[in-house]
C-alpha cells in the first residue's frame, strides 16, 4: 500500500439510480492502495434518494453529509473538500457523484501522486459524450485562460482530481466556500504557482443511472442548443472568474506556494 489514508470527496445531487454502484467500484479499486479508505458524499439536498442510498450502503467508513441547503454544484464540491480535510488524510481525491470515471482510472490517478513525484494530479477525460457546445465551452476557456496560467492547462474543469492536503489547504483559503466553478480557479492558480501537478488521461463515461436528474439539463432530453439556465451559469462563472481569479489583486492571484520556490515539475502522461 501507498498510502496511510485516502479519502475520496463527492458531491452529488439526484444521483440514486447510479451512485451506489459507483461507490462499490471505487472501494474494489481504491481501498487497496490505503491502510484506511474514508468516502465523504456531500448531498445537495437531492430531492430523490442518493442520501438513503448511500446511507444504505453496506461498506465500512463510507458517509453522506446533507448539506444545509442546495446550493450547486460548486459550493458542495469546496464543502466536500473541507470534510475530507477534517478527516486528516494524507490524500484527499475528489470525483463527482454521476459515476463518468472508471474506479480502475481513480486508482490510477491516486497512484501517479507517487510515481509522478507531484502533490497534484488531475484526471483528463478522454472521449466525452457531452454536447457539442459544453465540449466547445471546455476548449473556449481552456484557450482564453492560458494567458493568465502561463501555460496550457488540460482540461482545465475536470473534477477527477488528487491533491495533497497542505497544497488543497492553501486553495480552498484562498478562495472562500461559495464559488462556482472552484476547479477552473484551482487549474489557474496551481500553474501559476509552479505547483507541481501531473496530469492522467482517463475515460470519461456516460452517467452512471442515465438521464440528466445531476446536471442542469433542465429537461428529460439534452437540448441541441444552450438551455437558458447554462447560458446563466456561464455568464455567472466568468464573472466570478474575473473577480476572483483574473482581476489585479483578485484572490487567487496572490496565491503563493513553496513549490514556486523550487523548480516546476510538471508531469503530462495525458497523452
Amino acid at each position: 500500500m501507498s498510502f496511510e489514508h485516502i479519502v475520496v470527496v463527492m458531491p452529488a445531487y439526484n444521483e440514486a439510480p447510479g451512485i451506489a454502484e459507483f461507490l462499490l467500484e471505487i472501494h474494489e479499486h481504491v481501498a487497496p492502495l490505503a491502510s484506511r479508505l474514508d468516502i465523504i458524499v456531500a448531498d445537495d439536498r437531492s430531492t430523490d434518494a442518493t442520501a438513503a442510498v448511500v446511507a444504505g450502503l453496506d461498506v465500512a467508513r463510507v458517509q453522506v453529509q446533507t448539506q444545509a441547503r442546495n446550493r450547486g454544484h460548486g459550493p458542495s464540491a469546496l464543502a466536500a473538500y473541507r470534510a475530507g480535510l477534517a478527516v486528516t488524510p494524507d490524500v484527499i481525491v475528489h470525483v463527482d457523484g454521476d459515476g463518468q470515471f472508471a474506479g480502475a482510472d481513480i486508482a490510477r490517478v491516486i497512484a501517479a501522486l507517487d510515481t509522478a513525484g507531484v502533490d497534484i494530479v488531475h484526471g483528463v477525460r478522454r472521449g466525452r459524450e457531452d454536447p457539442w457546445y459544453r465540449r466547445a465551452l471546455s476548449f473556449g476557456l481552456r484557450i482564453a485562460v492560458r494567458p493568465f496560467a502561463g501555460r496550457g492547462v488540460p482540461d482545465i474543469n475536470t473534477p477527477l482530481r488528487a491533491y495533497r492536503p497542505e497544497q488543497l489547504r492553501a486553495l480552498i483559503e484562498a478562495l472562500g466556500a461559495d464559488a462556482i466553478v472552484p476547479h477552473v480557479h484551482f487549474s489557474l492558480a496551481e500553474a501559476r504557482a509552479a505547483m507541481p501537478v501531473a496530469y492522467v488521461s482517463v475515460r470519461s463515461l456516460p452517467r452512471r443511472g442515465g438521464g440528466p436528474g445531476g446536471t442542469m439539463w433542465g429537461s428529460p432530453t439534452q437540448p441541441k442548443v444552450p438551455p437558458k439556465r447554462l447560458r446563466a451559469f456561464v455568464r455567472q462563472a466568468l464573472a466570478e472568474l474575473w473577480q476572483l481569479s483574473l482581476r489585479p489583486g483578485a484572490p487567487m492571484r496572490s496565491l503563493s506556494n513553496g513549490a514556486a520556490e523550487r523548480s516546476a515539475r510538471v508531469a503530462d502522461d495525458a497523452r
